[in-house]
């Protein structure tokens, strides 16, 4: 039972605690400990993780959450204060609390399929090459430049994903019988 977890007891009930880091170490944890039983689930082969652990995860994320608003208050407004336009500026972990609750389906995503990842780092990896063309070169010089460039970069990408030689996947192209990668159902 993730409960029991001595760091979510600690963050959760310590009067004491003055800092934010505690808080966001037992957040961390919270999350890569979610990481590590999806992975274990997928390796025995489950599809998905039971509903208590499931309910248990999402409790323990929701307690962390309102145990950080309750350290990070909204900001006050004195009376006297002469009024501003616009919002209050609020704390920067105020801000990412704000955002975790907002979004907490999204960042709970890969506990409840286990088709998305826990990380995006994949797709920052696929954009960069693009990203880094447009920093040479600064532009393409006409929308179909960028189309084909788009489309060799998404067939070189797919093929390391799949783990395809590309420079044999590249020679057969040439060669007039192109490798083409598997496609995966949805």
């Amino acid at each position: 039972d993730p409960s029991q977890l001595p760091v979510y007891e600690t963050a959760l009930t310590s009067a004491s605690l003055q800092g934010v880091a505690l808080r966001v170490f037992a957040m961390m944890t919270l999350l890569t400990t979610i990481k590590a039983r999806v992975d274990s689930a997928k390796a025995a082969g489950y599809e998905a993780l039971c509903a208590p652990q499931l309910l248990g995860f999402k409790l323990l994320y929701q307690a962390l959450l309102t145990n950080g608003f309750e350290a990070n208050p909204p900001p006050t407004v004195e009376a006297e204060a002469p009024k501003k336009r616009g919002r209050t500026k609020q704390s920067p972990p105020k801000n990412l609390l704000d955002r975790l609750q907002r979004h907490e389906a999204a960042v709970l995503a890969f506990m409840n399929d286990f088709r998305v990842p826990f990380d995006n780092n994949q797709a920052e990896r696929d954009v960069r090459m693009m990203k880094l063309k447009q920093k040479i070169s600064g532009c393409f010089r006409s929308a179909e430049g960028a189309r084909q460039f788009c489309r060799i970069r998404g067939y070189i990408s797919t093929l390391r994903k799949q783990r395809i030689t590309v420079l044999d996947a590249l020679k057969s192209t040439f060669i007039g019988t192109p490798i083409l990668p598997a496609f995966q159902p949805e």
